[in-house]
């Protein structure tokens, strides 16, 4: 085409064309009119820094040869029109290649014209968040979900163990769906693992008697916990009741040599053994009691892990690739003492052979004792195996229109040890249909995110978040910087009656005004019930693989699920199957849907708006309970030579570094891309900074002050106080160190928000 012009103006003026000048083309920002810059003997990296920063070289006339008005006319023209088409072809390949599949306008045939300095390069109009929202609802009417829950829970993907042959099939399926939606890219991960799994000899429980020392086998469980410490022990049997730290401090006697006995449910299988290790007990069994779990089988066996932590524990910090020089000691969260789980069937058969009834405050089984006969004894023998996994972390994409690197992250589990209806398929089932409507809704609906989607299907869940943390480890220094939000879908419907969420303090407005858009498909009411409902906002499970985002990366996110009072019953038994949730759940296809429809607008928010939907004030309340809760320890601070004003002047500064934030975004040009992205990289880095500084992620992975584990966070401070309160055992050097780390991770954090340096003030 540009050969064929030069040829025509060559022909036409009867001469060669001359050589041409580079240019720079920009439209107007009010008008289709354009015009043309001349630039001569200016770089093209100039260009393109001038073009970015919206600087354009000024041009002056050039001046009139006398004798020569005619060949100078021509002269402008050939420069004019050659020009115009190389410099406009070079403009469109760096700056409109990704957009040119999307924009309807013809951009090539306009002609330049206008007086503007300057322009934008025209783009479609944005939708108005009530057509998305309009769009993703009709959508989510059309999708038939159970179909593909049905899919997932099909015997050919279950169970699907992570690393065995049928999640790997699963995955590769996945990924082969997100390339059959067209979204902009898939990929996947690999990792190799270590696993713990029930060896060829399998577990016991057995009764001793202790005259004889006869045994009497009770059970060989088929569920086992991974994890557990493989070993035989016995001793006394003593019921903890839910195995809590509070559970243990009021038995009123000691567990030196004692086997636990602990009901499911409240805390993880980790926090149980944790809990009885450090009360000196050498063993625990975990059961199902009748009471949390009426319709449960009483033969109905349990799986769980019992690591203290997330992620590979034989690769502690560190990404488990293949390449990855792996540390020499496994992480400090795996148990020293063994643990296994037995049916409730079993736990009667103990029960039988204890005394003294449970107290009635437990509210439990009325078969419930306390404490084995003086002649009897428990063994129990512990004989898994570790094993090495290759399991695979499935991902796609939606790429932004503005800031492709800035991207919200949705996951769900794909692995399950049994069936994995409710504990895994429907996260799946979700990832997919969203994936899926997202992609037409850029396609064909015109949304146009500005900042990217990514779906993420992870293994390995069932054994402590473990796709989702290596993930997170191999690109540790990168994500905090671009991953702005992470959405967790494990286990988002287990009833009908509740909207329970846990989420970072960022999203509570996000999540609320979310809350009043959808409504539940029961009870046709808005999900925003109570207005206290951040009061009720539950802390980030070890199982759930959102806590590593938030404790570990530092990144905003939310977990969700419908459900009921008590937990789901099947939850990582064989009865975890379609079957059993779509009973337990009638309308079960409206219930994900909402599911998906709290999700879908959530992605919506994040993506569609110039601003970030980030609260960056909502943490001034947390630092303000902190500071309250510290107030109550007043005169044991003073006793210690020590007082709170730099705790004081911490939260003040952090306090008007979010309103200074705050003030910047409303006074910012809305319009300016530069600005607002200056200012939402402010933003994305309020949760990162509340990760500790002064401890190792090697030795204390989870290093948010508020979320996180390990002597470094705010509970663990306060718990000392209370300890050095009651007289207990307590250092008071750490407490003291706890005390200024606390303050100063605070006052870090208020740094980081304030801006530049000249900014900041110290001063008390």
């Amino acid at each position: 085409m540009m050969d064929q012009a030069r040829a025509a103006i060559s022909n036409l003026f009867g001469g060669e064309p001359l050589s041409y000048t580079r240019f720079s083309l920009a439209r107007q920002v009010d008008g289709d009119n354009s015009h043309v810059e001349m630039k001569l003997a200016v770089d093209e990296e100039e260009i393109v820094e001038n073009n970015v920063r919206g600087n354009h070289a000024s041009v002056k006339k050039p001046k009139r040869l006398n004798g020569c008005i005619c060949y100078g006319a021509i002269a402008v023209i050939i420069f004019f029109l050659t020009g115009f088409m190389i410099g406009y072809l070079g403009y469109c390949k760096r700056e409109c290649g990704r957009l040119a599949a999307t924009e309807s306008p013809d951009m090539e045939n306009e002609e330049p014209e206008g007086p503007e300095e300057s322009f934008e390069p025209e783009a479609s109009p944005l939708l108005l968040w009530t057509d998305l929202k309009t769009m993703l609802s009709e959508k989510l009417d059309t999708t038939d979900f159970t179909s593909t829950l049905k899919w997932l829970s099909d015997n050919l993907y279950t169970p699907r163990e992570a690393g065995s042959q049928k999640d790997e099939t699963l995955g590769f399926l996945i990924e082969n769906k997100f390339r059959e939606f067209k979204l902009s890219k898939a990929w996947h991960d690999e990792h190799f693992i270590k696993v713990q799994v029930k060896g060829s000899s399998r577990n016991s429980v057995t009764l001793l008697r202790t005259n004889d020392n006869t045994p009497f086998l009770v059970d060989n469980p088929d569920g086992y916990v991974a994890y557990s410490k493989a070993t035989t022990v016995s001793g006394k049997l003593v019921h903890a009741n839910f195995g809590t730290k509070r559970d243990f401090e009021e038995l009123k006697f000691p567990l030196n040599e004692s086997l636990v006995i602990v009901r499911a449910g409240k805390i993880t299988f980790a926090e149980k053994v944790a809990n009885a290790a450090s009360f000196n007990a050498v063993g625990v069994l975990i059961y199902m009691d009748r009471a949390n779990y009426p319709i449960v089988d009483a033969d109905l066996q349990l799986f769980g892990h019992a690591h203290l932590g997330t992620g590979d524990p034989f690769t502690p910090g560190f990404p488990s690739f293949n390449h990855t020089q792996f540390p020499p000691s496994p992480s400090s969260g795996l148990p020293n003492i063994p643990v296994q789980t037995i049916s409730r069937a079993c736990a009667e058969k103990l029960f039988a052979e204890m005394e003294e009834e449970c107290p009635s405050a437990w509210n439990t089984d009325s078969s419930c004792k306390l404490k084995s006969n003086k002649d009897r004894r428990v063994k129990l023998s512990v004989n898994n195996v570790m094993s090495e996994r290759r399991i695979f972390n499935i991902f796609g994409a939606i790429k932004g229109f503005e800031e492709p690197d800035r991207y919200v992250v949705v996951g769900a589990q794909r692995d399950a040890w049994g069936p994995g209806a409710a504990k895994s398929s429907v996260g799946t089932a979700l990832l997919l249909e969203l994936s899926r409507i997202f992609s037409d809704m850029v396609l064909k609906g015109g949304f146009k995110p500005k900042r990217s989607v990514i779906f993420v299907s992870w293994s390995a869940g069932d054994f402590g978040a473990i796709g989702a943390t290596e993930w997170l480890e191999g690109y540790f220094t990168s994500l905090h910087l671009k991953t702005f939000t992470y959405i967790n879908l494990d286990k988002a419907v287990l009833g009908n009656k509740n909207f329970k969420v846990s989420a970072s303090p960022l999203l509570y407005s996000l999540i609320e005004k979310t809350m009043k858009d959808v409504k539940n498909p029961v009870t046709g009411l808005s999900l925003y019930t109570d207005s206290n409902w951040i009061n009720k906002v539950e802390k980030f499970s070890l199982d759930n693989a959102a806590f590593p985002f938030i404790a570990y990366s530092g990144i905003p996110a939310v977990s969700f699920c419908f459900c009921e009072d008590k937990d789901y019953p099947f939850l990582g038994t064989t009865m975890d199957t379609y079957d059993a949730l779509n009973e337990k759940i009638p309308q079960l296809n409206g219930m994900i849907r909402a599911a998906a429809e709290v999700t879908g607008q959530l992605l919506i928010k994040l993506t569609h708006d110039a601003e970030l939907n980030l609260d960056s004030e909502r943490y001034n309340d947390k630092i303000l309970s902190f500071v309250r809760d510290m107030n109550q320890f007043r005169a044991d601070i003073k006793e210690m030579g020590l007082n709170l004003q730099w705790l004081y002047s911490a939260r003040g500064d952090f306090v008007r570094a979010t309103s200074k934030l705050t003030t910047d975004y409303k006074n910012a040009e809305k319009t300016n891309k530069f600005v607002m992205r200056a200012i939402n990289d402010r933003i994305m880095k309020v949760e990162y900074n509340f990760l500790s500084p002064y401890v190792s992620p090697r030795d204390s992975p989870f290093r948010h002050i508020f979320w996180g584990s390990g002597p470094h966070t705010l509970s663990a401070l306060l718990e000392n106080f209370k300890l050095r309160q009651r007289n207990g055992a307590f250092n008071d050097t750490l407490l003291k160190n706890q005390l200024a780390l606390a303050t100063w991770s605070i006052q870090g954090a208020a740094n980081a928000l304030s801006g530049d340096i000249w900014d900041i003030d110290n001063e008390l």
